[in-house]
């Protein structure tokens, strides 16, 4: 990324040159940088961040003050917000395969929920799974993992979803846009303070 002072023919130039160069706006500085095309935009990775992103971003409302307080040192030195300051940390915990926190430092403590990953039913390019939470303790969230074969470690590249378990404890998930075959599924409570529990044991179905 190259930052410029009056890029292509504007003081506030954005979008893409001749498929090659693009220019945009971050923080208030302008920039231009080579135009990149992932050569697979649903790569296992790739899934894996966003289910990340999505989760973040999604919680983020139903953490409460104190929590959300504790990260203010952290994004007042980087100048940015709270939630930025939230994201980015936890993405970085995400790539070392850490469960995400509400709080900053990550305590990684907290009793983990009475759960159990129930069952897996197939259906038509879909397969439907269900939880049953008994005993919610300090839960936050679940991890759900795939993979086309038995018997597989769980692992931050075959993540698909990570959900907020809520205080009712009802949890389902739909894996869709399946093609025919059998899917294993394990999954991963996390706690509020970041501690990641055990894997849950595979279930499995077949989608048609």
């Amino acid at each position: 990324m190259v930052k410029v002072n009056g890029p292509m023919l504007s003081f506030d130039a954005s979008g893409t040159i001749a498929k090659t160069a693009t220019f945009s706006k971050w923080k208030g500085r302008n920039y231009v940088r080579q135009r990149v095309i992932p050569a697979n935009p649903k790569s296992d990775l790739q899934v894996s961040v966003r289910a990340a992103l999505k989760f973040l971003a999604q919680a983020w409302a139903g953490v409460d003050s104190t929590p959300k307080g504790s990260w203010s040192d952290l994004a007042d030195a980087s100048q940015i917000s709270n939630f930025n300051a939230y994201s980015r940390k936890n993405l970085q915990r995400w790539r070392e395969f850490q469960a995400p926190s509400q709080t900053y430092p990550a305590a990684e403590t907290g009793n983990q929920p009475v759960a159990t990953l129930a069952s897996a039913i197939g259906g038509a390019a879909h397969i439907d799974l269900t939880f049953t939470v008994t005993t919610l303790n300090d839960v936050w969230g679940v991890m759900i993992f795939r993979s086309p074969t038995g018997t597989f470690d769980t692992s931050r590249a075959n993540c698909i979803a990570i959900l907020e378990v809520d205080s009712t404890g009802t949890l389902t998930y739909t894996d869709s846009d399946l093609p025919a075959g059998t899917y294993y599924y394990d999954a991963r409570f996390f706690t509020k303070e970041g501690a990641l529990g055990d894997e849950q044991g595979e279930v499995s179905a077949t989608a048609t």
